[in-house]
């Protein structure tokens, strides 16, 4: 009985899980899978009520799950996502790019962002005097040695053969560390070492994109997975996981757009792809594949929110997706 712990967090958050909850239900029931679901709180409004955006019982919640799903957090994301990957090791962010049939999406995209997820720039460690500050940037043998085998094992699993290690070995030592421990690490795991400057690959996956899987640092990877998310329809349709070797916590790419909370148009369908993911990773692919073709024909149909070309209201996606995955 998999432990899901459920954040959801600020703005579009809570209409968001409150639309998805009986989608996760409904596919669980499907296949035969009983989950244990529990929601905790962490954000902006959870610092305003209890003076900590991360609160120690949400933190456990986490600790204690075998995986989580949270939506977005505001303003305090680094006091909560950022802890978390670092206290819970989860050193790989995972975001598949994957380009469904909505208006505005190139079709037959596919890039899948293997980035680190601990160290680089995102360590928050630095200081300042007033007029000049100054951020650490580490890189270590282990945490490149990690995320780059993951990652080639990840294009294994998944039948991905133009894998690409992205840096800037030629002004950065982190990254001359990390290319070093990439391009061994290749051969060991069959693949030819292929490498590209990260201002180069921003160019490419912008033109031509000769790369299915792009495996770089952490905030590399932060910039050029919102470039590919232009690519997809925008953030609504993204997905991604923190993972770990025994933890993960799975989240759409996208903040809390303030803009439009309350209102019921916030697009589910990243949400929906990132459960599809947790699904996966928990050992239920088949629970997950059925996921994400139901999101699929959702597109097709025209069953989306206006962000991506639909009329249809957050939980009216959410309840179309539930009808297409239990008449399966």
């Amino acid at each position: 009985m998999p432990r899901i712990a459920l954040i959801p967090g600020d703005g579009v958050g809570p209409e968001i899980m409150d639309a998805v909850i009986p989608v996760l239900e409904a596919l669980a029931d499907k296949h035969g899978i009983t989950l244990q679901m529990e929601v905790y709180e962490a954000g902006d409004e959870t610092k305003k009520r209890r003076g900590v955006a991360l609160p120690e019982d949400t933190f456990e919640g986490v600790r204690k799950a075998d995986a989580t799903l949270m939506v977005a957090v505001g303003e305090t994301a680094k006091e909560v996502i950022l802890p978390i990957r670092q206290e819970l090791d989860l050193y790989v962010n995972l975001r598949p790019a994957k380009s469904y049939p909505v208006p505005n999406a190139v079709q037959g995209f596919d890039v899948t962002i293997v980035r680190e997820n601990t160290e680089g720039l995102y360590v928050r460690a630095g200081w300042t005097n007033g007029d000049t500050a100054i951020d650490l940037r580490v890189a270590t043998r282990r945490g490149s040695e990690r995320i780059c085998r993951y990652g080639y094992r990840y294009a294994k699993e998944e039948g991905k053969e133009r894998v690409y290690v992205v840096h800037k070995a030629n002004v950065l030592l982190g990254c001359k560390l990390f290319r070093e421990v990439c391009s061994s690490i290749a051969e060991e795991e069959g693949f030819e070492y292929r490498e590209m400057y990260v201002d180069a690959a921003a160019m490419r996956l912008a033109m031509d994109r000769p790369f299915d899987v792009i495996i770089t640092t952490n905030m590399f990877g932060d910039i050029l997975a919102d470039l590919a998310a232009a690519y997809i329809g925008g953030l609504g349709m993204y997905p991604s996981g923190n993972i770990g070797d025994d933890k993960a916590v799975f989240e759409p790419v996208h903040g809390t757009a303030p803009d439009i909370a309350g209102k019921g148009i916030a697009n589910p369908m990243a949400t929906l792809l990132s459960a599809a993911m947790m699904f996966k990773w928990l050992g239920y692919r088949e629970a997950g594949e059925d996921l994400e073709r139901a999101v699929w024909r959702a597109c097709e149909l025209g069953y989306t929110t206006p962000d991506v070309g639909g009329k249809m209201r957050t939980w009216e996606v959410c309840a179309s997706v539930r009808d297409l995955i239990l008449a399966r």
